[in-house]
């Protein structure tokens, strides 16, 4: 039995859409463009909530929420009239929304951070990234998602071949959709950035829409007014960055892992990977200890037998290298080898940080790094947690049995943990407990006027002893007595039962709750001004 298609704008069947193949490439490039915003969501998120996974799964969730929606009402849409005119208007609409995400994506993320961060106690992380994702990313997404079941419509002219085409149409989608999976994150995310990357997929599908509607000699009104949003919204897209409320930046970029913030004055040099939550790196030009983190990490060398005597040290997390570079001028006999996921930060070490080009830095996971190495270290630091993001393969009681491994019998292992909290149940207490099952001594020391705890182990039980006689006969000053303030500040740690293991470890869960107890504590003078005078007092 045949079954005649009648899809047209005018009654009469499309001259286009008659040879199929224009239809085919319309679902591969649509296809392309929903897993290309897919992961440029995940790219416009992370410098604001991280690139966890519970951000990813909010992106999947939403999108597909969405696509569903799509599929629903673009089949019943084309069952009551088959009009592709009506199709590829959605897609120039899509096409239009896409292009000013970058633009108008930033700024809604940011409103609702905002308004959150002053409004809600708990689950921050989940309310600001569903609320983006809706509004952000749900309605190009549904109009998308129409597309399918509207083709489906248009191509199938006969119950007998109705399989082999819509086979057809499903793979050229899947086909699209893993190119769209390969190309943002391997060519033009890293080569021109996230919101190229929207201009670029959002352009695709207008020109789809374009030329249908040029061959048609119809729609040309609303194609030309949909080019000329797309050219306005595409040129804010790309003039905005992801801190667009900051002036004066040294450098804004992307990498394949990260977003990249460095920011520079007379005194000090500045990385940050997230817009919202504080900084990873700080340099001090004129090679003073800073006071940060940095200085009391200082510690672990001098806890070992001989700190003057040549050692060697590993850094897992180089980043930017101020370590290394603060460490090179306490212990300069020692030899210091980094290991740095992030190729773009090592640049930026060498550029910016004044990492000496002598410092060996192999860009590798820290974990996997260990994995492929039989050298032992006198001293092992871990820095690898950027705030929010603490990677779970890098947080279990594998990894740190790995550390202890390639530890040399008296060697100390330096953690920096930078989200404390003191709820009983968090991140770093699960940490804490972790490392306390694989090492037999375990010192904490909180770092004045800041969220990092700095975590000494090791399996001798002497290390305190040794930091306190080998600080006795420190012939360098500022390094004596930075290590008395240090000493004064370790606590043993008596651990609990915590525990994570490469089975069983919910980083991104327990990260979040201490995130809701930091905000709870140092935003509990805006709050209060909100709730007294509104939107005018926090402006104020």
């Amino acid at each position: 039995m045949k079954c005649r298609n009648e899809a047209s704008g005018n009654g009469t069947q499309s001259r286009l859409l008659k040879r199929k193949w224009y239809l085919y490439l319309t679902e591969f490039f649509a296809g392309m463009s929903v897993m290309a915003v897919e992961l440029g969501a995940s790219r416009l998120l992370a410098p604001y909530f991280s690139s966890s996974q519970i951000v990813w799964t909010i992106i999947i969730g939403t999108i597909m929420i969405a696509m569903a929606l799509g599929n629903v009402w673009g089949g019943r849409a084309a069952d009551k009239n088959p009009d592709p005119d009506k199709l590829y208007s959605r897609m120039l609409v899509a096409a239009v929304w896409i292009a000013a995400i970058p633009f108008a994506g930033k700024m809604v993320i940011a409103l609702i951070s905002g308004l959150l961060v002053v409004t809600i106690s708990t689950n921050f992380l989940i309310w600001a990234a569903f609320l983006s994702c809706m509004i952000v990313f749900v309605y190009p997404l549904f109009l998308l998602g129409t597309v399918t079941p509207s083709l489906v419509k248009y191509t199938v002219s006969s119950l007998d071949d109705s399989g082999k085409t819509v086979g057809t149409l499903g793979a050229a989608n899947t086909v699209g959709s893993i190119i769209g999976t390969f190309v943002p994150t391997f060519l033009s995310i890293p080569a021109v950035g996230t919101a190229a990357t929207f201009v670029i997929f959002s352009g695709i599908l207008l020109l789809l829409s374009a030329v249908y509607f040029l061959s048609q000699r119809r729609g040309i009104v609303k194609t030309v007014i949909a080019a000329v949003l797309f050219a306005g919204a595409s040129a804010a897209a790309l003039s905005l960055g992801f801190a667009f409320w900051e002036k004066g930046l040294t450098l804004e970029d992307e990498s394949v892992y990260n977003y990249l913030q460095v920011r520079e004055d007379d005194d000090r040099v500045i990385l940050s990977t997230n817009v919202l939550f504080g900084v990873q790196s700080v340099y001090v030009k004129d090679g003073s200890l800073s006071g940060m983190y940095y200085d009391y990490a200082l510690a672990a060398p001098m806890m070992t037998p001989q700190p003057q005597a040549q050692k060697d040290l590993l850094i897992l997390g180089m980043g930017t290298g101020t370590y290394a570079t603060q460490y090179r001028r306490f212990f300069p006999s020692d030899s210091i080898e980094g290991v740095e996921i992030d190729e773009k930060i090592t640049g930026l070490a060498r550029e910016y940080f004044s990492l000496d080009a002598s410092v060996p830095v192999v860009t590798y996971d820290g974990r996997a790094y260990l994995a492929g190495t039989d050298r032992q270290y006198d001293v092992i630091m871990v820095d690898a947690y950027q705030d929010i993001t603490i990677p779970f393969q890098m947080s279990t009681v594998e990894f740190f049995s790995a550390v202890r491994a390639h530890l040399k019998p008296d060697g100390v292992m330096i953690v920096n943990m930078n989200m404390k909290a003191a709820n009983g149940s968090s991140i770093g207490d699960y940490l804490l407990d972790t490392i306390a099952t694989v090492f037999g001594t375990v010192y904490t020391a909180e770092v004045p006027y800041s969220d990092n705890r700095e975590v000494f182990a090791s399996q001798s039980p002497e290390i305190r002893e040794r930091l306190r006689a080998n600080t006795a006969e420190c012939a360098d000053e500022s390094l004596r007595q930075m290590m008395e303030k240090a000493d004064r500040l370790l606590v043993p740690y008596q651990p609990g039962g915590l525990l994570l293991t490469d089975d069983k470890a919910p980083v991104e869960l327990l990260g979040m709750r201490t995130i809701d107890g930091m905000i709870a504590g140092e935003l509990a003078y805006y709050k209060e001004k909100f709730r007294e005078e509104g939107i005018s007092g926090l402006i104020g």
